[in-house]
């Protein structure tokens, strides 16, 4: 696989990549790639976290990057996430975190078994380092900065929080650095983490990211798109100068729980989620159907959408592309319910090994207890 190929792996299906001539170098350089991408323990898996997270953890994979994944509980703790409970998130939390992102991987193409796994309770125990390292990034971070990077615990900007809180992207800016890792993946939600990351890399003296050459770099940072919720959005029709404005905050939630299908929802759960979901007629430009279609569906090049309807209302059809199925769409060759349930359908089967993972005796206990907790944000 050439340079060119490995870049179009690496970037395909993002938002963006900061930046794509510092990974072609790395690429050109033959830099040994690692990567890393982080969670917060919180309750139940989505897919916006999921098979986001598994799709391009497959395509890094393919790329020849070595891929991890950070299970961050003490940035749960410091987040309130799972009531502030830390045993609870180092247990059971971790435990279902680790186990749904392992199929999720799976599910997506990937390997979970090249995966690497660390929590931060043993990235951060006597490692003197890590604490040496995380003060020496916070040295080159304002308390205007830190503020103004409060919205990566899901807060907004200006929102009142705790000092704890101000730790937080300093510590999560360590994480990469402690590690070695070049490449920092998330979705767009994460962003202002990482760019203080690549802002700070060549002004630390602890634990710099070093090349081949032993230079200081900055690590590359990509983040993957992040999907719609399937609610109706506050505002509609959407603005066309507010459509990325909206985007994030009618993200999928698990603080809004139709708004997602979840790893392990049941075949009927996600048919009903998927009936009820958001999905206007002939629109292609917001449209949360056509969005999980394009971004969980379609990024298998096999996949095939089938619509199954009556012979009155055009007959069965199958779209073996998402342009197709946009083009028709927009119109009004398709019709938005005919859309939904075939969509659904693919998901049901989608899901199925993740259902199938989690049926066994010790992992369903976890997951029942994952679903009668009251998460917190």
């Amino acid at each position: 696989m050439n340079v060119q190929e490995k870049f179009d792996l690496i970037a395909r299906n993002t938002e963006e990549v900061l930046t794509p001539e510092d990974l072609k170098k790395f690429l050109k350089n033959k830099e040994k790639l690692k990567h890393y991408i982080g969670f917060e323990i919180s309750g139940r898996v989505h897919l916006g976290t999921g098979l986001m997270c598994g799709q391009k953890i497959a395509d890094f994979q393919k790329a020849g990057v070595e891929c991890s994944c950070y299970l961050a509980t003490w940035h749960a703790w410091i987040n309130n996430k799972l009531g502030g409970d830390l045993d609870l998130i180092r247990g059971i939390g971790a435990e279902y975190f680790r186990e749904a992102l392992k199929v999720s991987i799976d599910i997506m193409g990937g390997d979970s078994k090249k995966v690497k796994f660390i929590t931060g309770d043993e990235l951060y125990h006597n490692n003197d380092l890590y604490w040496q390292t995380m003060l020496d990034v916070s040295k080159h971070i304002t308390l205007n900065k830190a503020m103004k990077s409060i919205t990566i615990l899901g807060r907004k900007e200006g929102e009142s929080v705790n000092f704890a809180q101000l730790v937080y992207p300093p510590m999560q800016v360590a994480d990469i650095f402690i590690q070695g890792l070049n490449i920092a993946h998330s979705g767009m939600d994460q962003r202002k983490a990482h760019v203080v990351a690549r802002e700070v890399a060549k002004k630390l003296t602890i634990k710099p990211l070093l090349n081949k050459e032993k230079e200081k770099v900055s690590p590359i940072a990509v983040h993957h798109h992040l999907i719609l919720g399937l609610q109706k959005p506050s505002i509609w029709p959407v603005p066309k100068e507010n459509i990325q404005e909206l985007w994030s905050t009618q993200k999928m939630s698990k603080s809004i729980p139709n708004s997602a299908v979840f790893l392990l929802d049941s075949p009927e759960e996600i048919r009903k989620k998927m009936k009820k979901a958001f999905c206007p007629e002939k629109e292609t430009g917001f449209n949360p159907v056509l969005d999980w279609t394009k971004h969980l569906l379609f990024v298998d090049d096999k996949f095939v959408l089938n619509i199954e309807r009556p012979e009155k209302f055009g007959g069965n059809v199958s779209y073996d592309s998402y342009q197709k199925l946009e083009t028709d769409y927009k119109k009004g060759k398709l019709h938005p319910m005919d859309l939904k349930t075939a969509v659904g359908e693919a998901l049901v089967k989608k899901l199925e090994p993740a259902r199938k993972h989690f049926s066994k005796p010790k992992l369903k206990k976890i997951v029942e207890k994952m679903k009668s907790l009251t998460i917190t944000r």
